[in-house]
């Protein structure tokens, strides 16, 4: 006779989770209701119980200058309803070797796949998405039409969606009797993205039956955690800083990016990235220091700008970091990759909104402002559109094409911001984007030409030869 009692605890564990959760989620509206900040009226007026509103639209009316904060740590623990339960099945089942001992049912086969991962079937050849899979000659046509595509797609995609991030988290929105207001949830935009973006990636991978692979489920969660903090403290700097200075924070990010190389990969690195980092980190005081936006100009707005832009690029770099590890440890295709990610981001976000009343407040505003939801539905599309372009140019042309062709698209980015949502630049702030673009370009050329040294060098005098360096 089949024994229940592991099953039984498992799904016992996710239902006092959730009750947990919940509980606390109420404590937390009941405090907030009783706020001080909470008295004034909604815009326009109309008088609104405060009983009725959920725990998402209570953190919608605290101080601007510190409900990010708040609602952070709200998301935080949201994310906690997937962490906790995860790591105490994890806890239980290495325990008891509940693994190896379970006879096979949904459940079993669900937390094997969780955290062990799929055995290797031999067929380690190179996935498709994955760079370096192979690529036939192709003739200077195809090179030229392959290019437009790429350029087109990557310019396409990722302009249209910092246009529009820029417009939903700064722009109002006109609703019923005219009234104007902003959207404020960052996290329903980042679950919207992840959500289309996995749906993509999901049919993608059934309709090439790339299903197997070793990593256990379990290790995209980290990457998935980092990558929707991210994304989340990226659109709240928004509220506070005009989205130049966010474009040109992202240069920043290689900083970060090499910290984090050191600690999780032990990398090491050349003369000429030390160098291009400093000088993109003294271009982008330049830009701080001579650009000019008055609706976000007092001393409290712009450092909690660049707080949130500094969390950003220190969850970012995380992100690719652990990303890489796992591309060496399991050799995965990189649509796989954004799949995994994608899940985890869906099920952490939706569970955080779906204890906020996130949903609700959110749907609550996509009916009042229709213009919102074709926005929203845009954004989402250019988002997981450009992710497949990112791993396709990778995959075809090369990183170092990938990121010219991205440095472009941050220039004609903050160029577009200027136009359209009319931001005032100083002469001081053009030389610190040129000095950005002049250092990521600067490091394109020196990798670039490195890799072509080591080339010669390793033709030369065998594979065994010490890494060349270059002097810049």
């Amino acid at each position: 006779m089949r024994n229940y009692i592991p099953d039984i605890i498992i799904l016992f564990i996710i239902i006092v989770t959730v009750t947990i959760v919940r509980l606390v989620s109420h404590i937390l509206h009941e405090t907030l209701s009783d706020g001080p900040d909470l008295a004034a009226l909604p815009a326009g007026g109309v008088d609104v119980h405060q009983a009725e509103l959920s725990l998402s639209q209570l953190l919608d009316r605290t101080s601007k200058e510190y409900s990010w904060l708040l609602r952070m740590m709200v998301n935080l623990f949201g994310y906690l309803c997937i962490f906790v339960p995860g790591v105490l099945i994890y806890k239980y089942a290495k325990r008891t070797k509940y693994m190896e001992r379970s006879e096979r049912s949904h459940l079993s086969a669900l937390v094997k796949f969780c955290f062990s991962g799929t055995s290797a079937d031999g067929s380690d050849r190179p996935l498709d998405g994955q760079p370096g899979g192979g690529k036939g000659k192709r003739t200077t046509a195809q090179e030229c039409l392959l290019m437009g595509y790429c350029l087109v797609g990557l310019m396409g995609s990722y302009l249209t969606w910092g246009v529009l991030q820029e417009k939903i988290m700064t722009q109002e929105y006109e609703g019923p009797e005219k009234r104007k207001s902003h959207f404020k949830d960052s996290q329903f935009l980042v679950f919207s993205n992840r959500v289309l973006g996995f749906l993509i990636t999901a049919v993608y991978l059934v309709g090439k039956r790339q299903f197997r692979h070793r990593a256990p489920l379990y290790k995209y969660s980290f990457a998935s955690f980092s990558n929707i903090m991210s994304a989340w403290f990226q659109y709240e700097a928004l509220k506070f800083v005009n989205f130049p200075t966010q474009v040109l924070a992202k240069s920043c990010k290689i900083i970060p990016v090499m910290i984090m190389g050191k600690i999780i990969s032990r990398n090491k690195y050349e003369f000429y990235e030390y160098l291009t980092a400093v000088m993109i980190s003294v271009g982008m005081i330049f830009f701080l220091t001579g650009s000019t936006d008055e609706s976000k100009s007092t001393a409290m707005t712009t450092l909690t700008g660049v707080l949130l832009l500094t969390f950003y690029m220190i969850f970012d770099s995380f992100t690719s970091n652990w990303q890489g590890e796992l591309f060496k440890s399991y050799s995965m295709s990189s649509i796989q990759m954004m799949c995994g990610v994608n899940l985890f981001s869906t099920l952490f976000t939706g569970a955080s909104l779906a204890m906020q009343g996130g949903f609700y407040s959110s749907l609550v505003f996509a009916v009042d402002h229709p213009k919102f939801v074709v926005d929203c539905v845009v954004l989402s599309i250019s988002s997981a559109i450009g992710q497949l372009f990112i791993f396709y140019t990778i995959a075809t042309f090369g990183a170092v094409v990938f990121t010219i062709i991205m440095t472009l698209r941050q220039a004609i980015a903050i160029l577009l911001s200027c136009l359209i949502y009319q931001h005032r630049i100083s002469s001081l702030g053009v030389i610190g984007v040129l000095i950005v673009f002049l250092a990521i370009f600067l490091r394109v050329y020196c990798n670039h030409r490195l890799m072509a040294i080591k080339q010669r060098h390793q033709a030369a005098q065998g594979s065994g030869s010490s890494k060349p360096r270059i002097n810049v």
